[in-house]
């Protein structure tokens, strides 16, 4: 049974409902979404919020100043979605300092992001898991938080990224909020080439800063392989 066809999941996975995803960074949307979304730009329509510009993945670099590579990586996020059956016009980039969104106050990024989604009119909300050990992972579940109190009637869920990976309890730690796991079927190569358009973090751009951040070994396997997993935020 595709998923589709699964009258056990709700309409939000099977692509019957707008979502909106909030990405931290440029190409969390693909790891932990990519399927989702590619799901939803079939049917009823996704976009994507990128809240950081992605710039401090290699501060060591002299030839890619964080302008420069902000503006590659909102161009590679571009590609990603294109992969996923998306467009330009799916994505909106805030820009904010990356690994700063702990300074940002979160009342105001809700405020911000209340108008955006409404805008789309979306009612169901992607956030990345408060369990993720990045600070920009676990501020931008803040500020689902607070947007939740603005807006009780939407409905909120969380992915796991890093800590899917880096977790070592990790099954026993998503099982407390009994989690949706959604087959990727037919989607895999799609979501496969959304994340490999995010080339800058798999070592094919930045070529001046060993120090620089690079997807780890089996990373990718791990998300294209498996059922992509969602519950509802806490």
């Amino acid at each position: 049974m595709n998923v589709a066809q699964n009258p056990l999941l709700p309409g939000v996975f099977q692509g019957r409902e707008k979502l909106v995803v909030l990405a931290p960074h440029p190409d969390d949307e693909s790891l932990g979404c990519g399927a989702l979304l590619a799901r939803s730009f079939a049917g009823a329509g996704a976009h994507v919020i990128c809240l950081t510009d992605g710039s401090a993945s290699h501060t060591g670099s002299r030839q890619w100043t964080p302008e420069r590579l902000a503006r590659q990586r909102q161009a590679e996020m571009v590609a990603a979605i294109e992969c996923l059956g998306g467009s330009a016009r799916d994505l909106t980039w805030l820009g904010m300092t990356d690994s700063r969104l702990f300074q940002a106050d979160a009342t105001e990024v809700a405020v911000r992001l209340e108008q955006i989604i409404d805008g789309h009119g979306a009612r169901h909300v992607f956030v990345p898991a408060a369990e993720d050990h990045h600070e920009d992972h676990q501020a931008t579940a803040g500020f689902a938080d607070a947007l939740r109190n603005r807006r009780p009637e939407w409905s909120f869920y969380s992915y796991p990224v890093w800590c899917r990976w880096d977790d070592p309890d990790f099954r026993q730690t998503a099982a407390r909020y009994a989690p949706v796991s959604v087959p990727q079927g037919g989607l895999r190569d799609r979501k496969r080439a959304a994340i490999h358009a995010h080339r800058s973090q798999l070592g094919r751009v930045v070529t001046d800063d060993p120090s620089g951040f690079t997807l780890p070994s089996g990373f990718i396997e791990k998300f294209v392989t498996e059922d992509e997993i969602f519950w509802r935020m806490p």
